[in-house]
């Protein structure tokens, strides 16, 4: 079920209170539509956490405040939502910061956990494979990636997903991007193992509309 605002949800919510309007919509719709407490919970509780395609912020935020040993690093190619994202997260200083990132390109690591939420199928399914391979090669040791996408097996929640897909990307423009590419989860899983990573998969669709579902890849060495 999607979960209720948890204090530090409501904190990192109300960073955003003296955006635009347009723009604290979404970020709400984006708590209330995605899976956030799940994915945090399968981060590590200390170290440096990076969010590939972070949008405004909203999870590097709920992630900092979460785990107050965490640092936690966003980027986006997305140059207005940082705008937004950087004046929000100001209050938390280097525990939370987001930045303008170019395509397909991961910041120099070693990173302890990469996250990456609703991004990938934005991207050609070799591009996103590029992607990968570039998140696990600056993982540290012992580094955890963990992959937010949507089950595409999953009948009328993937039937929903594409057609609010759509519209977001083709027609309203709220998301960066002209195409998109869903790779089949059990594809994207044997990508992970085929880069040394122990993985699991875990379905988070419940009562939710969309068929989200989170791989999570361990670097073993």
């Amino acid at each position: 079920m999607p979960t209720r605002p948890d204090a530090a949800a409501k904190a990192a919510m109300a960073l955003y209170a003296d955006a635009p309007r347009a723009d604290r919509a979404h970020v709400r719709g984006r708590w209330w539509t995605a899976p956030f407490t799940a994915v945090e919970k399968s981060l590590p509780t200390t170290g440096r956490v990076l969010e590939v395609g972070c949008g405004h912020g909203l999870f590097v935020a709920y992630a900092a405040l979460t785990g107050p040993q965490r640092i936690v690093v966003g980027v986006d190619i997305d140059t207005d939502k940082i705008a937004v994202g950087t004046r929000a997260l100001a209050p938390l200083g280097e525990r939370a910061t987001v930045s303008v990132g170019v395509s397909g390109r991961v910041p120099e690591g070693p990173w302890d956990a990469i996250v990456i939420l609703d991004v990938l199928y934005l991207l050609p399914s070799a591009e996103q494979h590029a992607l990968i391979d570039r998140c696990v090669a600056a993982l540290a040791p012992g580094g955890r990636l963990l992959v937010k996408e949507m089950d595409m097996a999953a009948g009328w929640k993937a039937r929903w997903n594409t057609a609010q897909e759509t519209l977001a990307v083709k027609v309203l423009r709220i998301t960066e991007g002209h195409e998109f590419d869903f790779v089949p989860t059990a594809t994207m899983a044997q990508w992970l193992r085929g880069l040394d990573l122990r993985v699991t998969t875990a379905p988070l669709d419940r009562g939710y509309l969309h068929p989200h579902v989170l791989l999570r890849g361990d670097r073993v060495n």
